[in-house]
């Protein structure tokens, strides 16, 4: 028995062994970290952060934020005046993530024997100690909005091809009587069905989910990312009583004879929801059955790798600079428009002297792959024609305070000045075939490039700009005063389009130019803030569309076909802000989209009628913004003054959320309700032989209004 019991012993030593000895030989032989690795220095770039103000972007942190801090989502104002950062990497306000350098010149030698706190860990230790770690941040909104004569009264709309200025559509259930065509009338109105139907108002609700996930694998090394779901999906726009498909028959258009095949056609009815007032639930947006987009888009995705040199940042990142008028990250809770980037950039300065240098490589536009359905199952596609890639080169050098060091400077009543300048080159040699001079013909697509077209349906293009950027920021006590001023300057060879010979010797010419500045003063302990913004975007004497009367008239907004500057009579010269800069609620955001072609002066006020140090506050504003075109023949009506637009604001932040620690960050719940009013002038109306001509008994231009309401939650 004894015996049996040794033997069994000897076998169940014979199977630990293997398993027992690697383990020790691993902690025998793991080499504690040499000493040095823990003096490496962090590189100093920059982190510019966009704001989510309007038309603003909040100042960028020092090498030294904790990893949990970031920028504000919003700020009250409709054209935030807060401190804009550099540019820079795109990260959030979250650059510095190794442990103090006593935590790392205490930490103990490694045994083997049992994993290191996570603040204690060498970056080379990190894969065999701890696991990644992943922040979770973004927010929640819901917006409703309510338009009243977003047409001004103007008798045209884009919706029947109208509209020559293309400015916001009429309501399709409002009936008008356009200048030089038949009567639009819906009459489908009253008890019977038969009334006409008259609606100048235009309303709705949407809502988006944005998470910004980071995994930070290293104190050096992060993954970060931006993904929006239900992207601004109107409330009530997937009922169970409506679906589609892709479409299997054609059909002919109605402005230019041509057939083309519809992308997608109903499949029919629900039989238990026939029509939308039997509708009982909402369904999941997706792209090709019931919405134009999916309910989870994947936004940006990048990578950041910090060096002992500087920052290496790659893949698809925001673009922030200056004020943003030219690259704005659009970061708001209220911001709808984004600059992003595919780009590979390296960031690197000299922290002592607070400088930032950098250079980045951006992949505008690629142009046609070899990208096929069946890559859903794998493979890799990849550029099929080097020649029709959009290349872009990226450099800047900036000035940015830290702002630790700010605060004391400007407590003391130093004066604190900052500003850089962000140059781009971008150039194109070929391109995929525009429509060309064919009416009603379609422009090719890197993506349905028809290779049996002649010269495998490519085109010459020849183009190259380079745009100089510069910022500059002053500030002293609680004044700010901060500016920035963009040139676009390049030639385009060739393109086909009417009144333009595509021939690289006949060159169109880009000359464009804009400036925006802001001049912010806070008293009363910070509660009242007065400010003070100005605009200029260079016009086109030489843009134009076909008036009522069949005679070139200027244009702000540019058509649906290529725009209306190409042409041989001057270069294109329209300037046109990033639509995320906002300055008002009507006119440059909702009729134009953007401010172009325009200057506006925008003289407003806030006021925290209540603010706590957690957070908590409570306050509204007043703005007047006052609109004019550029070049004057390019108004619709050929005058300068387009108009003057009044915007009132209430808004509330409440005291939860786990951002409130900084009062100028917003977190938890968040309201705003705004009011607008817009007064049109005579650079909008029609000019007097087109309305006369067209006896139109009633032509005189209507005050536009607006209602907006924001719930958001922060986090």
């Amino acid at each position: 028995m004894l015996r049996r019991c040794r033997s069994h012993l000897l076998v169940f030593l014979a199977l630990a062994a293997p398993i027992a000895m690697p383990s020790k030989a691993y902690a025998q032989d793991r080499a504690a970290p040499p000493a040095s690795s823990a003096q490496a220095p962090a590189a100093p770039p920059p982190g510019g952060v966009p704001a989510p103000g309007t038309g603003s972007v909040a100042p960028s942190p020092p090498p030294s934020v904790a990893p949990d801090d970031r920028p504000p989502l919003i700020t009250p104002t409709p054209s935030s005046t807060s401190p804009s950062s550099v540019v820079v990497p795109p990260s959030p306000a979250r650059d510095d993530l190794s442990p103090p350098a006593s935590a790392r010149a205490t930490t103990p030698p490694d045994t083997g024997e049992i994993a290191a706190p996570g603040h204690e860990v060498f970056s080379e230790d990190w894969w065999g100690r701890v696991r990644p770690v992943v922040q979770l941040h973004g927010y929640f909104r819901t917006r409703a909005e309510l338009f009243q004569n977003l047409g001004l009264g103007r008798h045209g709309s884009v919706f029947q091809g109208n509209d020559p200025q293309y400015l916001a559509p009429l309501p399709l259930d409002q009936s008008y009587a356009p200048v030089f065509n038949p009567g639009v009338s819906v009459n489908k109105c009253g008890p019977a069905g038969t009334q006409v139907c008259y609606d100048e108002t235009e309303s709705g609700a949407n809502m988006r989910l944005r998470l910004d996930p980071e995994i930070s694998i290293s104190d050096n090394l992060r993954i970060v990312s931006e993904i929006f779901a239900l992207d601004n999906v109107v409330l009530g726009s997937t009922p169970d009583a409506y679906a589609m498909q892709p479409a299997t028959q054609q059909t002919t258009t109605s402005t230019a004879n041509t057939v083309r095949p519809p992308a997608y056609q109903s499949v029919g009815y629900n039989p238990y929801a026939p029509i939308g007032f039997l509708s009982s639930t909402q369904g999941p947006p997706t792209a090709g059955v019931n919405s134009l987009q999916n309910s989870i888009n994947v936004q940006r995705v990048w990578g950041e790798y910090r060096t002992p040199v500087g920052q290496l940042l790659f893949g698809r990142m925001p673009g922030q600079w200056g004020l943003g008028i030219l690259e704005n990250s659009g970061d708001g809770l209220d911001s709808d428009y984004q600059t992003t980037l595919d780009r590979i950039m390296f960031v690197t300065g000299i922290k002592s002297m607070d400088l930032f240098v950098g250079g980045a490589w951006d992949y505008v536009s690629t142009g046609p792959t070899n990208a096929t359905a069946y890559n859903l199952y794998g493979g890799q596609p990849y550029d099929v024609c080097n020649l029709c890639n959009v290349n872009e080169w990226a450099a800047f050098i900036a000035h940015k305070t830290n702002p630790e060091l700010q605060r004391l400077d400007l407590a003391r009543g130093d004066l604190v000045v900052n500003g850089g300048v962000y140059t781009k080159f971008r150039s194109q040699d070929l391109d995929v075939q525009t429509a060309g001079t064919t009416p009603g013909a379609l422009p090719q697509t890197p993506q349905s490039l028809d290779t049996s077209l002649p010269n495998n349906g490519l085109e010459s293009r020849q183009a190259w700009t380079v745009t100089p950027d510069l910022w500059l920021q002053t500030m002293w006590r609680k004044l700010r005063v901060e500016a920035e001023a963009v040139m676009i300057y390049g030639s385009i060879g060739g393109i086909q389009s009417t009144g333009l010979n595509a021939v690289p010797s006949d060159t169109v010419n880009i000359r464009q130019w804009a400036v925006a500045t802001q001049t912010e003063f806070r008293a009363v302990e910070d509660k009242l803030d007065l400010q003070f913004g100005f605009g200029w975007a260079s016009g086109d004497p030489w843009a134009y569309s076909t008036s009522a009367t069949g005679v070139s008239q200027g244009a702000l907004q540019p058509g649906q076909s290529p725009p209306q500057e190409f042409n041989n009579a001057g270069p294109i010269s329209t300037f046109r802000f990033h639509p995320d800069y906002r300055v008002d609620l009507i006119f440059f955001r909702n009729i134009l989209s953007r401010v172009e072609g325009a200057y506006y002066f925008r003289p407003s006020v806030d006021y925290d009628f209540l603010r706590h140090a957690n957070g908590e506050k409570f306050g509204g504003g007043a703005a007047v913004i006052w609109s004019r075109a550029s070049d004057f023949v390019q108004a619709p009506g050929h005058r300068r003054d387009l108009g003057v637009e009044l915007d009132l604001q209430l808004y509330y932040q409440s005291k939860d959320g786990s951002l409130n620690d900084d009062p100028s960050k917003l977190g938890g719940f968040y309201s705003m309700l705004q009011y607008g009013v817009f007064f049109p002038l005579a650079g909008l109306d029609y000019l007097p032989g087109d309305t006369q001509a067209a006896n139109l008994t009633s032509s005189s231009l209507a005050t536009a209004q607006a209602i907006r309401l924001i719930l958001g939650i922060a986090f």
